[in-house]
């Protein structure tokens, strides 16, 4: 498969509540999550080498409709529904077509 669609994410946590954000991110890579899913090709949390509560994520989708619909399920919205409380602002988002690469994780 390729990915069609794609978004870079820069999410800034409340003081010293980084490693909770990259945990509960994380939990969208098990089953039934939007990371498992078939339609997602790129799930990839990092964190700010200078600033433990930023975290980025990068993902690549089949398509933007293909992650839309998948974010608007049930799985995702009560991942976001938790992330909410951790971020100290608005989240930064940098829509992308991905055009070739290579992914070894």
């Amino acid at each position: 498969m390729i990915a069609a669609h794609g978004f870079a994410a820069t999410l800034t946590a409340r003081p010293g509540m980084g490693d909770r954000l990259v945990d509960l991110l994380l939990t969208g890579l098990g089953e039934g999550s939007p990371g498992a899913s078939e339609y997602c090709l790129l799930y990839l949390v990092s964190r700010s080498a200078s600033d433990p509560d930023v975290v980025h994520v990068i993902e690549g989708w089949t398509s933007e409709e293909d992650h839309h619909r998948v974010f608007a399920g049930r799985a995702a919205q009560a991942i976001v529904a938790r992330i909410d409380p951790l971020l100290a602002k608005e989240s930064e988002y940098t829509d992308f077509v991905p055009v070739r690469g290579k992914s070894a994780l």
